[in-house]
């Protein structure tokens, strides 16, 4: 029951950051059709580059944050990884000599044993 709590809350956390991840990359991708048309609306009405400059400025600036926070959700993901080791119920275990499974020389031949 409690390994079954702790592994339900641990998916929950998991869910949510790859949620977050996913959002900020949205926002990234928002932020660049952005940016080109403010880019294409400016050329539309043939208006000089230093016109909404400040907005443009200002809109980078969004962007560096959000790269920033990408990369630092990164890094928060990866510290969790390591994390769920050291926690029961989540800890990774491994039985036998640790060879990989199925073998990388694909099929092994069928054997009797008597």
């Amino acid at each position: 029951m409690r390994k079954q709590m702790i592994e339900n809350a641990a998916f929950d956390v998991a869910t949510q950051v790859r949620e977050v991840e996913d959002a900020i990359e949205a926002a990234l991708a928002r932020i660049a059709e952005l940016q080109g048309r403010m880019i294409h609306c400016r050329s539309v009405a043939g208006i000089a580059t230093a016109t909404g400059h400040e907005a443009f400025e200002h809109l980078a600036q969004a962007t560096l944050g959000l790269v920033k926070s990408r990369g630092e959700i990164a890094s928060c993901h990866g510290v969790l990884k390591e994390t769920k080791q050291l926690v029961p119920g989540l800890r990774t275990t491994s039985f036998g000599e640790g060879d990989e499974c199925p073998p990388p020389s694909g099929i092994q031949p069928l054997r009797i044993v008597a």
